[in-house]
C-alpha cells in the first residue's frame, strides 16, 4: 500500500459525526485538518499495516509533517507497534517535534518501552529539555506510565517539579503526573505539594485531580483540600 493509498483508506474510513466531535477537543489543529477515523479501526489499520510492511509504510513515517490529523494519529500507532526498542525512538526522535496537538501525543505508547526502562531514561532527559510543547509533554508522560511504581526514584519528581512553561498542555501534564504521583508515591510527593514547589495553576490543578481519584482516600483528600492556593 502506498503512502496516498494509506491517506486514501483514512478517508474510506471517515465517520462525519465522529470528526465533528472529535474536532472540538482538539482545538490546537484546523477542522479542515481532520478526517474522523475512530481510534479502534486507527488501530486496526496500523496493526495491519505493520504485518504487511512494505515501502509504503516507511515512505508513509518518512513524509513528515503530515497534512492530516488522522495521519499523525496513524503515525503514532505505528510507533506504538515498533518492537526494537532502537527503531521506535529513532522512529520518535524525527516524530515528537511535528506534533500538534495533546491527543497524538497521549497515544504515543510504544509497547517496547515496558521492558527498556533503564534505556528510556537518557531520552527521557533529553525530551525534558526540549522547547517542543508535546515533546516535553510526552517525556512526562512517560515518567508518569513507567515510572511510579517499582522503578520509581523521588528525583524523578524533582525533574518534573522543575518544568517550567507557560504552554496549557505541559502545564496540564504536570499537574496529571503529581496527582498521580500523589496516588501511588503520597509520601515523596506530598512534600511537593505542602512546600508549593508548584506553579500557582499547577499546583491546584494537581490538587483538583487529586482529590477526583478513586485512588486516594477520603483522608488524603481533606489533606489536600487544605493545601490549596488561593488566587
Amino acid at each position: 500500500m502506498t503512502k496516498s493509498q494509506i491517506t486514501g483508506h483514512l478517508f474510506s474510513l471517515q465517520d462525519v459525526a465522529y470528526r465533528d466531535f472529535q474536532a472540538k477537543l482538539i482545538p490546537t489543529v484546523d477542522f479542515s485538518r481532520v478526517i474522523g477515523v475512530r481510534t479502534p479501526a486507527l488501530r486496526a489499520f496500523a496493526k495491519k499495516l505493520r504485518k504487511e510492511g512494505g515501502s509504503g509504510v516507511q515512505e508513509f513515517l518518512s513524509s513528515l509533517p503530515h497534512e492530516y490529523f488522522d495521519e499523525n494519529q496513524l503515525h503514532a500507532f505505528l510507533i506504538s507497534e515498533e518492537k526494537d526498542f532502537d527503531a521506535c525512538v529513532s522512529l520518535l526522535e524525527k516524530f515528537l517535534p511535528h506534533i500538534d496537538n495533546w491527543a497524538t501525543c497521549d497515544q504515543l505508547s510504544p509497547a517496547v518501552f515496558k521492558k527498556n526502562h533503564e534505556k528510556l531514561l537518557p531520552y527521557i532527559e533529553k525530551w525534558l529539555e526540549s522547547k517542543k510543547t508535546y515533546t516535553i509533554r510526552f517525556a512526562i508522560k512517560c515518567l508518569m506510565q513507567y515510572f511510579l511504581d517499582e522503578d520509581f526514584n523521588p528525583a524523578y519528581l524533582e525533574k518534573v517539579a522543575a518544568v517550567r512553561s507557560e504552554e496549557y498542555y505541559v502545564k496540564m501534564m504536570v499537574a496529571w503526573y503529581f496527582a498521580t504521583a500523589l496516588a501511588k508515591q503520597w509520601d515523596s510527593a506530598l512534600p511537593f505539594i505542602e512546600q508549593k514547589r508548584l506553579e500557582k495553576w499547577t499546583h491546584n490543578k494537581a490538587i483538583q485531580k487529586a482529590r477526583e481519584s478513586f485512588r486516594i482516600s477520603v483522608e488524603k483528600k481533606e489533606i489536600l483540600e487544605k493545601l490549596k492556593v488561593e488566587n
